[in-house]
């Protein structure tokens, strides 16, 4: 039997966690294949993964994709070729922590707006690997790091494979955990607004110890929510390369996971052999309710997809009306490639020296 091969698409934070936890010793025998724009970086994250698993006795091995990037055709080549068992894409055209590293008239338009404001930015680069996957090898499973919460939403809505995100819930999840019993499996509806505390303790993220509540989360989550953002990774990195090596093997798992099936928001699910995902609410909880409170809390986020139609906050509309009028209506999924560049334009503009919104 051959050895499975994943891809990992980028090569910054989120990427290099990922590769460096498979790399820590799992004994589940892996190709892990770097796939980047920035070939030194690829080739960086790769090398330091290799020595790491070989100094820790890790079954996986790391190698660099070749294929040109910037090109869909390159993309579409290495999907062919590879066939991965998983593609695991933590790969966008903005950071999530610009605000801290690079702070500019950009990061406060976002600030004020909300993070919604960036979706174009976060679905581009799934919504190109979604569709190699769907061209060249459609029984890779997709996963998908940017902002899954509505990025996945955006890659269903334009027909195209997505199996579920990591981060955000999942964070939420691994942060609780080892303030509770393991007895009865732990299961977290929670959207990536949750990553901050809400003003209003009634939009907390809800969490069940089996079917019981857990009345005191935002308590539990206090402590992981003063910590370093760009510290996080780790910790999502590490919980991301549960669930690769879990799909991997066919171990049965229960997790929560943002964007299962392309829906808002993040939601307890039971994955089985051969990759097969249900919900897993708690007796009493509907998929009808979760998703409509993922909803309401994707608007306190800045947006939500309406149908096929990318719908923004009143906060984002009125941050976005004076700049990008075009779309700060929203937009169909279908024009997310313009909707994109109209924000790479609009960035620009805004990091400059002296630059004002």
């Amino acid at each position: 039997m051959s050895t499975p091969s994943i891809i990992v698409a980028g090569s910054g934070s989120l990427a290099r966690n990922l590769c460096w936890s498979l790399a820590a010793g799992t004994d589940v025998p892996m190709t892990v294949r770097v796939l980047a724009r920035n070939k030194d970086k690829a080739a960086e994250v790769a090398g330091i993964a290799a020595i790491r698993a070989r100094l820790s006795g890790s079954a996986a091995r790391f190698e660099v994709s070749t294929e040109d990037t910037e090109d869909v055709s390159g993309i579409d080549a290495e999907v062919a070729r590879t066939r991965p068992r998983l593609l695991v894409n933590c790969a966008s055209y903005q950071s999530p922590w610009e605000r801290m590293t690079a702070p500019s008239a950009w990061s406060e338009l976002v600030r004020r707006g909300g993070f919604g404001l960036t979706l174009p930015l976060q679905a581009s680069l799934a919504v190109e690997l979604a569709g190699a996957v769907a061209r060249r090898s459609p029984d890779t499973l997709v996963v998908n790091a940017c902002f899954p919460d509505v990025v996945n939403q955006v890659v269903a809505a334009l027909g195209l494979p997505v199996f579920c995100g990591i981060g955000n819930v999942m964070s939420l999840a691994a942060a609780l955990a080892p303030t509770v019993s393991q007895e009865r499996p732990l299961r977290v509806l929670a959207h990536h607004v949750h990553l901050t505390a809400p003003s209003n303790p009634a939009d907390e993220a809800l969490a069940w110890l089996g079917d019981r509540p857990i009345t005191d989360v935002g308590a539990r989550l206090a402590a992981f929510r003063t910590f370093d953002r760009k510290e996080l990774n780790a910790v999502t990195g590490h919980a991301a390369a549960s669930l690769v090596t879990g799909l991997l093997s066919g171990e049965y798992l229960r997790i929560s996971v943002p964007g299962p099936f392309g829906l808002p928001g993040g939601y307890p699910v039971a994955i089985t052999s051969g990759g097969r995902l249900t919900l897993d609410l708690p007796t009493g909880i509907t998929e009808a309710d979760a998703v409509r409170r993922n909803r309401l809390d994707g608007l306190r986020d800045g947006v939500v997809l309406d149908g096929t139609d990318v719908v923004f906050s009143p906060a984002v509309r009125e941050a976005l009306e004076p700049l990008a009028p075009e779309i700060a209506a929203g937009f169909p999924v279908t024009e997310l490639d313009s909707a994109r560049d109209r924000l790479l334009l609009l960035r620009e503009r805004l990091r400059a020296p002296g630059a004002s919104t």
